[in-house]
């Protein structure tokens, strides 16, 4: 079959980091968008450091030096994933942005991405105690450091 038509094995693989990328370019894009007032700026600031954070604090997870790192820089990112949430559902609500439901999206893909890093977070911690739990579906979602740190000459 077509790779063009079906889709490559490529292009259907779950990155976790692509979508990351995508989400931190949509909370930058409605950043931009917001009024030029005292609120926007400061909702606009607040949704930047927040909603650009995951991206790189989920490339230091995956360069963590230790299990007990990755899950310390993973609960980062959901820290920031939840606090993004909260911005963005206040820019909803003032609103801030028009129509309220322009924000809807990114409210849902945020709540995606914080379901995936409590899934990953507890995947990673069943691991640590000595196995994952029979049958789970999350336990894809955990990543592991490709690069485990180099020891010292």
């Amino acid at each position: 079959m077509d790779d063009a038509v079906n889709g490559s094995e490529e292009e259907t693989k779950y990155d976790l980091e692509e979508r990351l990328m995508q989400f931190a370019v949509r909370v930058v894009r409605v950043a931009e968008s917001l009024p030029h007032s005292r609120t926007g700026n400061h909702v606009a600031s607040q949704l930047l450091r927040a909603g650009t954070s995951p991206l790189s604090n989920h490339g230091e997870a995956q360069a963590a030096e230790s299990p007990l790192d990755f899950v310390h820089k993973m609960h980062i990112c959901l820290k920031e994933l939840r606090e993004t949430q909260r911005w963005l559902t206040l820019a909803r609500n003032v609103p801030l942005v028009k129509p309220q439901t322009k924000l809807d999206a990114l409210l849902a893909e945020t709540d995606e991405l914080v379901r995936i890093f409590v899934a990953s977070i507890r995947t990673s911690k069943a691991r640590q105690r000595g196995g994952t739990r029979s049958g789970s579906k999350t336990s894809h979602l955990a990543q592991r450091n490709p690069h485990p740190p180099e020891q010292p000459s």
